[in-house]
C-alpha cells in the first residue's frame, strides 16, 4: 500500500537519494508569471533559463513534475536557497504532509490522491515551498494534475488569484488537493451503501473482499488528509509574515474542509465496521437456517426411524400370539407407511402452529 525511499542506516543527512522507479526522463519545469494586468506562461528545458523569468514585480508559479533528475532538483534548491533537509523530504516517499518554516520560505508537503483503477488508490506526494512572491511546486510524476483549472483562473484573471499574493495562490493549490478528495470519499461511500445491501443478501467470500477492500481505502484517505488539518492551522497562525491576513480567510475555509472530510471519513469507517457486524449477523442467520431445517428434517426421522428399528427385528409368529403378531395382517405393510405418514403429517402440523417453520 505504501512506498518508502529511505537511506541506509550511516549516510549523511541531506543525502538525496534517487528514486529507484524514477524514469529516465528529464522533468518538466513550467513558469506561470503573473500580476493584476499581465500573465505569461514558459516551460524551460536548463535551469539556468529561471532567473531571467523571475521578475519580483509579479508572481511566479514554479512547477516542475518528474523527480528523476537529482541534478536538477539540486540546481533549483541553490536557486531559491532552500535547505538540504527540504530537498530531502522532496525526494524522501512517502511524507507525512506537514508544514516546516526554512528562514524565508514555508515547506509544505502535501498529497495528491487519485484513482489509479477501480478499486486501486494511488497517492502522489507534492510538494510546496512558498515565497514572498513565487511558489515552487515538486511533484513525484510527469503527466497530467489536478491545478489546470487554476491555471485557467490565472490566465483568465477570475476571481482573487490575480489580486493577491504567493500565499493565495499556495492557499488555491492546497484547496484544489482538498476539494479532489471529496469525490473520492463519494466513491467509496457509494461503494458501501450497494455493499449494505448485497451483504445482506448474499454474504459471499467476494462482497467480504469488497469490504475489506473499501476499508483499506478508508484508511489510505485518513492518513493523507487528517495531517492536513493541522497544515492549516499552522497556516492561519503563521507569524513570518508569508501568510496574508486576507488568505487566513480562506485557509480557514479550506480549514473547514478538511475537518468535514475527517468527519465523513470516520462515519464511513464506523458504517463499513457495521457492515462487518451485518456480514457476521448474515452468515450466522444463514447457518442457523440450515441448522434449522437440517433439525426439522431429522426430527422428523426420529419416529420413522424408531418404527422401523422395531419392526426390522427378528419375530416369529408361530411361536407365540406375542411375538409382533401384526406381521401376519393382510395389508401390514401399507399400514406401516400410513402411521409414518400420519406421524409425520402430525409434526409438521405442530411445527407449523409454534412457528417453527
Amino acid at each position: 500500500m505504501f512506498r518508502f525511499n529511505y537511506h541506509l542506516p550511516g549516510t549523511s543527512p541531506a543525502t538525496l537519494l534517487r528514486r529507484e522507479d524514477a524514469g529516465d526522463d528529464p522533468p518538466i519545469i513550467t513558469v506561470l508569471s503573473y500580476d493584476q494586468s499581465r500573465c505569461k506562461e514558459t516551460q524551460i528545458a536548463q535551469t539556468e533559463e529561471l532567473l531571467p523569468l523571475l521578475d519580483d514585480a509579479m508572481i511566479h508559479w514554479i512547477n516542475v513534475q518528474g523527480l528523476g533528475d537529482i541534478e536538477v532538483l539540486t540546481e533549483i534548491g541553490e536557486l531559491f536557497h532552500i535547505h538540504p533537509l527540504a530537498l530531502e523530504d522532496v525526494l524522501n516517499f512517502v511524507q507525512r504532509p506537514k508544514i516546516e518554516p526554512y528562514d524565508d520560505l514555508l515547506f509544505i508537503v502535501s498529497s495528491m490522491l487519485y484513482f489509479d483503477s477501480p478499486e486501486e488508490l494511488a497517492s502522489e506526494q507534492l510538494s510546496i515551498f512558498l515565497g514572498k512572491n513565487f511558489v515552487l511546486t515538486f511533484q513525484e510524476e510527469r503527466g497530467e494534475d489536478f491545478f489546470e483549472r487554476i491555471r485557467n483562473r490565472i490566465r483568465s484573471g477570475r476571481g482573487f488569484i490575480r489580486k493577491m499574493k504567493s500565499d493565495y495562490l499556495a492557499y488555491a493549490i492546497l484547496d484544489a488537493v482538498i476539494d479532489n478528495t471529496f469525490p473520492i470519499l463519494e466513491t467509496i461511500g457509494d461503494g458501501l451503501e450497494e455493499l449494505e445491501n448485497a451483504l445482506m443478501d448474499k454474504p459471499d467470500r467476494q462482497n467480504l473482499k469488497r469490504l475489506y477492500d473499501a476499508k483499506r481505502l478508508l484508511l489510505q484517505v485518513r492518513r493523507e488528509i487528517w495531517p492536513h488539518r493541522e497544515i492549516f492551522g499552522s497556516l492561519m497562525r503563521d507569524d513570518s509574515g508569508l501568510v496574508q491576513h486576507e488568505t487566513q480567510v480562506f485557509l480557514r475555509d479550506c480549514y473547514d474542509h478538511t475537518t468535514q472530510l475527517i468527519d465523513m471519513i470516520e462515519s464511513y469507517r464506523d458504517l463499513s465496521a457495521g457492515l462487518m457486524d451485518v456480514y457476521m449477523s448474515s452468515v450466522g442467520m444463514r447457518t442457523n437456517e440450515i441448522m434449522r431445517v437440517l433439525t426439522l428434517v431429522s426430527t422428523l426421522f426420529i419416529p420413522l426411524t424408531f418404527l422401523a428399528g422395531v419392526y426390522g427385528m427378528n419375530f416369529d409368529p408361530a411361536a407365540s400370539p406375542w411375538n409382533m403378531p401384526e406381521l401376519n395382517l393382510r395389508f401390514g405393510y401399507p399400514l406401516f407407511w400410513f402411521a409414518c405418514l400420519i406421524i409425520s403429517a402430525s409434526m409438521l402440523l405442530f411445527f407449523r402452529r409454534k412457528k417453527w417453520i
